[in-house]
């Protein structure tokens, strides 16, 4: 029998479950944009350099787990 390998997370996201947008120089900008999920304006990026917030980025992620954890329960994929 082979060993069983761990899945890693994503790079941006560290064991905690939350994103980790320390480094500066692919997370922020001079420029206020309005974020992709609420609208209001940020300077923050997303690791596609897309303007979003944080928050609304992780509440998106979130979402996305359980719509995928539904969709498998529900024998769609």
């Amino acid at each position: 029998m082979t060993p069983r390998r761990r899945r890693r997370a994503p790079p941006d996201v560290p064991p905690g479950g939350l994103l980790d947008w320390s480094d500066a120089s692919v997370h922020w900008s001079k420029h206020e944009r309005p974020c992709r999920y609420c609208g209001f304006p940020t300077r923050l990026r997303d690791s596609k350099r897309k303007p979003a917030h944080k928050v609304c980025a992780e509440s998106a992620l979130q979402q996305q787990a359980a719509e995928a954890a539904d969709a498998y329960q529900n024998g769609q994929l």
